[in-house]
């Protein structure tokens, strides 16, 4: 019987729960510039303010989240190694990154 190359096996009666090994995604290589970016779409007209470029491991980025949250007092997630903060506040976001040693932009509108 031939396999389909679309399918992929769930649960075997042999082995149980079967689990494909993920290989640990790195960091994209950026310019060195952070990046801080105000975004609305798909969030029903909420403002978040999204933060690209930092060259961190995931680790990292969501203990800088962690600390970002809580200096703007807001809600966040960390994505595909972007940093999401529900603020629209991007001058402090700017300052706390500045303080913390990274060269930081303004993009976007």
């Amino acid at each position: 019987m031939k396999s389909d190359p679309n399918v992929s096996l769930v649960y075997s009666t042999a082995t149980g729960r079967i689990t494909e090994d993920k290989a640990p995604q790195t960091a994209p290589k950026g310019d060195g510039i952070v990046r801080i970016h105000k975004d609305s779409k798909g969030r029903k007209g909420k403002g978040v303010s999204v933060i690209k470029g930092l060259e961190l491991s995931e680790k990292e980025l969501k203990a800088l989240a962690q600390k970002l949250k809580k200096q703007c007092g807001c809600g966040g997630t960390v994505k595909d190694f972007c940093v999401e903060v529900q603020t629209d506040n991007r001058e402090q976001l700017k300052t706390i990154l500045e303080k913390l040693g990274h060269t930081v932009k303004l993009a976007g509108g």
